[in-house]
């Protein structure tokens, strides 16, 4: 096998009594550039990794503490009181393992993603299977290490026909001892919330400043001082950028890391379920692959696709149903306070005995039926292909933090919407409505009327659904990223390709790169998206950080396109948007989802026709991807060729600091072009002046430069035409 070299080695000393007995196995990217090296050290597993000569972990423990059995069977008596303990103590997996056997394979492809950063992705590992037994109770584990030419990936595998069939994990214990003291970008570790601005530290100084960046969220559980979550994105000293995550999180809790800052050491922290325990499974079962992503450059760590590569390919048959969209949305003004979900003015509703037919509206809801008319005449004369509406159904009077079961029916409109009418009315302008199923964490109760749901949208026409996850979960005791939810919102998206509806899940896990196998899983939200900014606003550095941490396992429904920045001016909220309108068009670029939304109002778009032109014509779905000049925390600049029209494309976002750019265009084909440039303007300013900005045309070439100058939280825009 080509650059795969594999070596196991039997170290004795003779002169010692005690003489350790050492197996290791060595594998190479199939550049040769990345080399892995696996070793069992006194019954222990662990491995390292090495990018040419530069360590990048060092040797790092492999193994899990389990739960000695499934379920609480002892009865304990303590005067008047009643326990329930475990019959059998836990146990460790985690040493006296002797290795029984070894594999090693190859794989490259191309393949084609249904949507995507490009039309087609390159995968190309060498593996690596370690086959240990542990002495003692002769169960079996089996680690899979794939390495590819951009990183890392190992999972562990638990094989049948052995004593350990059903059992419960007490924690995983992967390490990542990292060679390094690294610069880190993270958001605290939380089992129920990844809506944090990103901050930046060495790993050493993470815990003293973990309380500073803490924020406020309706469900929020953080762990420790020391935990963080994936993807995490780090770089070294010696000038690597690293990046830990997770592929294929499926029947598993979600992975935070717990943060050894003295050691610059990280470990493995799973989310526990309502009694404390970390994972219910069955054999032959497997965990997700840990990914170690290593890359040269802030360019090349954007350009991986080693967590997609590393998922299984697509379970649907038929995808031609699977588009990607643009939408605008009955939505920004409800969050910004300009409107409300609800519809009326009482403190408790009770589903299906609540009579709305009776009860005085309050006025300010916005999904009423000439509202919802005039978003869809203003989106089909702007050739959008659909418009979200939230508030459209029952129940919004009390939904939120009222640890409510029975919250929404995910059926019953308001008096004020008329459902069929206004899909009838949508449909004619060729306009899809979006439906919005917020479950206010009342998963049961989603469940419950999940099939429902879905059939009322296969009724009316609808396509697409956000769904939505606010609030702590119920049942009561379980989180957000916990194997139970995890499985729910595998569910949901499952259920829904039966449909033929894609989904846009907000709230809940980050994405691990399953959209490859169910690409009807369109967008996720799943960080502090453009919301925040109505809710106190959010820095600019954030969304220079979030391609390299959030969207490494997925794309976001991020909802940019605001080109009103006082919204105290606009609806009396004090919040302000930390942004200039050129750099809400630089996102469209920057932030990828085939899912994009021009989520300002029509009247604010209609004040600025000329910048919102910039909206209508940038595609949503790419061909071919250039990552040009990037560094998280500080800005980025990308070039994208879309699929269908071949049409390129390019945009850049900064922090709070103004920036200037040379931007060579050779990813340009031959022939001359019409360069629209929709750039900040001398004085623009995302506090004092975010609305100033220009736009000029230039003829240009794959032999041209464009010096481009970025205002302090700006940025900017460009679309190129064909000179005829």
């Amino acid at each position: 096998m080509k650059k795969l070299v594999l070596m196991l080695a039997v170290a004795l000393t003779a002169c010692s009594p005690k003489a350790e007995i050492t197996d290791t196995a060595t594998l190479a990217s199939p550049d040769g550039e990345l080399t892995m090296n696996f070793i069992l050290e006194g019954g222990v597993p662990k491995y390292s990794l090495k990018h040419k000569d530069t360590e990048v972990v060092l040797p790092s423990r492999l193994g899990f503490d389990m739960r000695g059995t499934v379920k609480a069977e002892q009865l304990n008596f303590e005067g008047s009181n009643v326990t329930k303990s475990d019959v059998k103590p836990g146990f460790n997996f985690d040493r006296n393992f002797e290795l029984v056997g070894t594999a090693t394979d190859s794989f490259e492809e191309d393949w084609t993603p249904v949507w995507g950063e490009e039309s087609t992705i390159h995968s190309h590992y060498n593996e690596l299977l370690v086959q240990l037994k542990q002495k003692d109770s002769n169960r079996l584990l089996n680690i899979r290490f794939r390495l590819f030419d951009d990183g890392l990936g190992f999972r562990y595998e638990f094989p049948q026909d052995q004593d350990l069939v059903y059992f419960v994990i007490k924690e995983e214990l992967t390490e990542f001892a990292m060679a390094e003291d690294c610069f880190a970008w993270w958001i605290p570790g939380d089992y129920d919330t990844q809506e944090y601005e990103y901050e930046e530290c060495r790993l050493s100084e993470i815990e003293k400043n973990f309380r500073n960046f803490l924020r406020g969220n309706s469900s929020q559980t953080p762990f420790s001082t020391s935990g963080v979550q994936t993807s995490l994105q780090m770089k070294s000293d010696s000038g690597l950028y690293i990046n830990i995550h997770e592929a294929a999180l499926v029947n598993y809790p979600c992975m935070h890391l717990l943060v050894d800052g003295k050691n610059h050491s990280l470990r493995s922290w799973l989310t526990p379920d309502a009694q404390g325990w970390k994972g219910y499974m069955q054999t032959p079962c497997n965990t997700p692959w840990r990914t170690i992503q290593v890359a040269e450059s802030a360019e090349e760590q954007l350009a991986s696709r080693l967590v997609l590569n590393l998922n299984e390919p697509c379970a649907i048959e038929d995808v031609s149903w699977i588009k990607p969209v643009k939408y605008m949305g009955v939505w920004w003004e409800m969050i910004a306070g300009k409107g409300s979900w609800s519809y009326t003015d009482v403190p408790s509703v009770k589903i299906g005995e609540f009579d709305y037919s009776t009860a005085k509206p309050h006025g300010r809801h916005s999904a009423n039926n000439d509202r919802v008319r005039y978003y869809i005449d203003f989106a089909a004369e702007h050739g959008f292909d659909a418009l979200l509406v939230e508030g459209w159904n029952i129940g919004w009077e009390d939904w939120a933090n009222c640890s409510k079961d029975y919250v929404f029916d995910f059926q019953t409109p308001y008096p004020d919407f008329d459902i069929k009418a206004l899909n009838d009315y949508a449909h004619s302008k060729g306009i899809s409505l979006v439906m919005h199923h917020e479950t206010s964490s009342s998963v049961r109760n989603y469940e419950r009327h999940m099939e429902a749901a879905y059939d009322l949208m296969n009724e009316y026409g609808y396509t697409s659904v956000k769904s939505g996850y606010v609030g702590d979960i119920l049942p009561r005791g379980e989180y957000h990223y916990g194997q139970w939810m995890v499985n729910h919102y595998l569910y949901a998206v499952t259920e829904a390709a039966k449909h033929k509806i894609t989904v846009n899940a907000h709230e809940a896990v980050r994405p691990t790169g399953l959209c490859r196998t169910w690409p009807n899983l369109i967008g996720n939200e799943s960080a502090m998206g453009t919301e925040y900014q109505a809710f106190g606003g959010i820095g600019p550095k954030h969304t220079t950080i979030l391609p390299f941490t959030r969207l490494n396992g997925g794309p976001m429904d991020y909802t940019p396109g605001i080109f009103e920045q006082n919204l105290k001016e606009w609806c009396g909220n004090d919040s302000w948007v930390n942004a200039t309108i050129a750099n809400q068009l630089g996102l469209y670029l920057t932030m990828y989802s085939p899912l994009q939304m021009a989520a300002d109002t029509p009247e604010h778009y209609s004040e600025h026709m000329d910048a919102f032109q910039f909206i209508k014509d940038v595609a949503v779905d790419w061909q071919e991807s250039r990552y040009l000049h990037a560094e998280p925390g500080d800005y980025l600049i990308i070039a994208r060729k879309a699929k269908e029209s071949g049409q390129w494309f390019c945009g850049g976002i900064t922090d709070e600091n103004p920036r200037e750019f040379d931007v060579k265009l050779d990813f340009l084909p031959e022939g001359e072009f019409e360069a629209t440039i929709y750039a900040d303007a001398e004085d623009a300013h995302y506090k004092n002046n975010p609305k100033a900005y220009k736009i000029t045309k230039q003829t240009v070439n794959s032999g041209s430069t464009l010096n481009i100058k970025m205002a302090a939280g700006g940025g900017f825009a460009i679309s190129f035409q064909a000179c005829k």
